[in-house]
């Protein structure tokens, strides 16, 4: 059995931080579609959205796009169309520990997924995408 990481060993700082890295890292014109949205860390998915969203436990998501996807905005958008990405520190490092991927590789892949739910990609076209792409 895996331990889990120590709440205290990677702050929601220090994943802020590798988030903003992988942010800067991606592609200028991808960068350039997202500079309105929102990037929070936190803990965990909220209680209400969990139950929403059917999941078992708050482990079981890394990361979550709120808002319209980009394509569907309209040009008369209102400030409430403001997307959100959101990464969950805590199963972020569970899944780190559990899996023994590099921790900003794994947030850098969460971020992006998060950014194609952004511009209206589904898990399934994301999942084809990174098998197309070897």
């Amino acid at each position: 059995m895996t331990a889990r990481p120590d709440a205290t060993a990677t702050t929601l700082d220090h994943i802020e931080a590798l988030a903003g890295e992988a942010l800067a890292a991606i592609p200028k014109a991808l960068r350039a579609r997202v500079e309105t949205m929102v990037f929070r860390i936190e803990e965990f998915l909220d209680d209400e959205t969990c139950r929403d969203m059917g999941l078992q436990s708050p482990f079981d998501i890394l990361g979550l796009y709120r808002g319209i996807p980009f394509g569907d905005k309209s040009v008369s958008g209102t400030p409430q169309d403001l997307g959100m990405i959101l990464l969950y520190r805590r199963p972020l490092l569970d899944y780190w520990v559990e899996s023994g991927e590099g921790l900003e590789h794994l947030i850098r892949h969460v971020l992006i997924h998060e950014i194609g739910h952004h511009f209206g990609f589904t898990d399934a076209d994301m999942a084809r995408m990174e098998i197309e792409a070897g």
